[in-house]
């Protein structure tokens, strides 16, 4: 199954890309890739993965060792967007309730076949820029007129 790669940059663009590359199986969540190990077109880059899910939607951390889901009890953050009921639709003074910790699913931070999303973050620049090897997805949407 392939990969949906996402690179973000410093300057908040993402560049999407779809490889099929088996090098990537058995790497885990914090670890350097060479850009050639995931297309010919990044040699010269290095990227670290900051993150990944898989095919439910399952964020994988890195706390959780091997490749499979496991339950953990977690607070508000990375995996947990949840409203506490009581609250309902009203407004709340704080984004992030005190105290609410709910039990969720997560996986693993080692990359198996099973995972479909990947994040990179660039560590190290190639010769080209991103926003040259990535022409077709650089083009902004050109303006809608009104008749």
């Amino acid at each position: 199954m392939p990969f949906k790669i996402n690179i973000g940059t410093k300057q908040g663009k993402t560049y999407k890309l779809e490889t099929e590359s088996e090098a990537l199986v058995g790497k885990a969540l914090g670890e350097i890739i060479k850009g050639k190990d995931i297309s010919p077109s990044l040699d010269g880059y290095e990227f670290e993965i900051t993150g990944t899910s898989d095919k439910s939607g399952f964020t994988s951390m890195k706390d959780v060792e091997g490749i499979g889901l496991k339950k953990m009890l977690l607070g508000y953050g990375k995996g947990m967007r949840k409203r506490p009921k009581r609250e309902g639709k009203r407004k709340r003074s704080n984004p992030t309730p005190r105290g609410l910790r709910l039990r969720k699913t997560v996986r693993g931070k080692i990359i198996s076949n099973a995972i479909v999303q990947i994040n990179l973050k660039p560590t190290k620049e190639g010769p080209k820029k991103l926003s040259e090897i990535f022409q077709e997805q650089n083009k902004s949407e050109a303006p809608v007129e009104k008749n």
